[in-house]
């Protein structure tokens, strides 16, 4: 097999479309880390990601009579652009089907290269039945991002260009996943001229579709997929890519969104360039990678997989990068209300920034302080404060790693209701198209009075939505049966402490 795929990778038709990217030092992370650290730089590629490469050689390669009848492609948008500048350089009929939460940034771009834009579904598993469906019907060819052998071949000149640019011994070459095209070419590749150096994949905790199919020897389909990463929000692994990653993938990992975020501030630190969630993953799994086996002086290579992020993001990913770096606590706080006590609490916090402070009156007796601190020494400094904070009589909730605190509490007004009853605290995913508020509220009819009702979406991938509902104890059962006949994704947290201290009814 391997030697099938070299000789496909060393044919590639690539170079007509595609750049070869600069292997670049990342100087400040291997500074930090400990290691040599490079970043392969496929976001500077003409359509801003790898997947020109796999596109190109696999459309170039098709006989005349099949270019004919048009080629059809299903995408979150990089292979998209990829396809549609292929057909654009070789005069070929394209369409594209793409999931309606793709970028704006990347439904332009494919327009931009003359390509025909159809949206349809919410992810990509809708895309590309959508687009099976009109290739049966119109007779075109179907180009898969990820599950051909041409496509990955395309994708595997990555791997030979790292080869050859890095120079002396290379530890570890980081891959991002997401159906595994690009992981199966670059391994395959390695693992041909230099078995030694580890191929190690990395995926989102919210998609991890290679993970789980390594893990149970299998592949397997994903209920649901955030999609926070879009170019890598697949629900199951090609069949191909599968059969190449289990023989010569050494290791997976996954990482957090607040990670990838963190992951993005620290390409762009290195580089002053801003790439996309999926782009950032090698990154974030670099970092994971090195906390957890300690390693030192070892050659590590990032492949920063694509640049195409729609700017409003940019909010959402600047606020989540310091928690993903740990440089950052959330904290509820109880402070007694009375003359002086704001003060001495000040005090005990020291000279560490104040990224969020939020004071609410409670009762006679106590007062609420949501807090944002910044810190340099990460968790060992936050428990260290908080530690501090409850030697001096204070009560403290650490709520650096609560979604809702995270989405929600501390971007508004605190409130509580004592006298309230009844009230369930719910968070919701809901999604970012016309009507979905509508549905909700149709659905739910007047069985149960909302009590509460926050939404928030600054470039996340889904409109994140926070409800408090009265339902009584007898109406439990009828209330669950509710939500999942809406099949929204959602999470109880009328347990949550920042709940509790901020916005809670009796």
């Amino acid at each position: 097999m391997l030697e099938r795929y070299l000789k496909m990778i060393l044919n590639s038709r690539v170079y007509d479309v595609a750049c070869e990217t600069p292997l670049v030092p990342a100087e400040r992370l291997s500074q930090r880390f400990g290691n040599e650290i490079r970043m392969k730089r496929e976001d500077l590629q003409p359509v801003h990601s790898f997947k020109c490469r796999g596109a190109y050689n696999k459309v170039a390669g098709l006989p005349n009579e099949a270019r004919d009848g048009g080629i059809i492609a299903a995408s979150a948008g990089n292979h998209a652009q990829g396809v549609a500048l292929a057909a654009n350089r070789l005069g070929i009929r394209a369409v594209i089907v793409m999931p309606r939460t793709t970028p704006s940034i990347k439904v332009d771009a494919v327009r931009h290269y003359g390509a025909r834009v159809l949206l349809a579904g919410d992810a990509y598993d809708e895309a590309y039945a959508q687009a099976r469906k009109v290739a049966d019907d119109e007779g075109m060819v179907f180009i898969h991002p990820y599950d051909d052998p041409e496509v990955i071949a395309g994708q595997g000149t990555v791997g030979l260009e790292i080869l050859r640019q890095h120079p002396g011994d290379l530890h570890a070459v980081f891959v991002p996943v997401g159906g595994g095209g690009l992981i199966a070419g670059v391994a395959a590749c390695i693992k041909a001229l230099q078995p030694s150096i580890r191929v190690i994949g990395v995926e989102p905790e919210e998609a991890p579709c290679m993970y789980e199919a390594l893990k149970r020897q299998r592949r397997v389909t994903l209920k649901q997929v955030g999609i926070f990463a879009d170019g890598v929000a697949v629900r199951q692994a090609g069949k191909e890519p599968y059969r190449i990653a289990r023989k010569y993938v050494d290791d997976m990992i996954l990482v957090s969104t607040d990670e990838i975020c963190a992951a993005i501030k620290d390409v762009f630190d290195d580089s002053r360039s801003i790439v996309e969630p999926a782009g950032a993953l090698a990154v974030a799994g670099i970092k994971k990678y090195i906390a957890e086996t300690g390693i030192t002086g070892k050659n590590l290579v990032a492949i920063n997989s694509g640049a195409n992020i729609n700017f409003d993001r940019l909010r959402h990913v600047s606020e989540r990068s310091e928690i993903g770096e740990r440089r950052e606590a959330l904290l509820g706080v109880t402070i007694p209300e009375e003359p002086g006590s704001f003060r001495r609490f000040c005090r005990a916090i020291g000279k560490r920034g104040i990224t969020e402070f939020n004071y609410r009156y409670a009762d006679a007796a106590k007062a609420h302080v949501f807090a944002g601190i910044k810190l340099e020494g990460g968790d060992e400094e936050r428990r260290e404060l908080i530690d501090t904070l409850r030697e001096g009589g204070y009560p403290v909730e650490d709520l650096t790693d609560s979604e809702m605190a995270k989405l929600h509490v501390r971007y508004m007004v605190g409130g509580r209701a004592p006298e309230l009853r009844d009230e369930l605290l719910y968070r919701f995913q809901f999604p970012e198209r016309p009507g979905a508020l509508l549905r909700f509220l149709t659905s739910m009819g007047k069985r149960w009075n909302i009590s509460l009702f926050h939404y928030r979406n600054h470039g996340a991938d889904y409109g994140r939505v926070l409800v408090g509902i009265q339902v009584p104890k007898e109406g439990l059962d009828e209330f669950h049966v509710f939500l999942e006949d809406l099949g929204y994704s959602c999470w109880e947290e009328t347990d949550c402490k920042a709940y509790q201290l901020f916005l809670g009814g009796g």
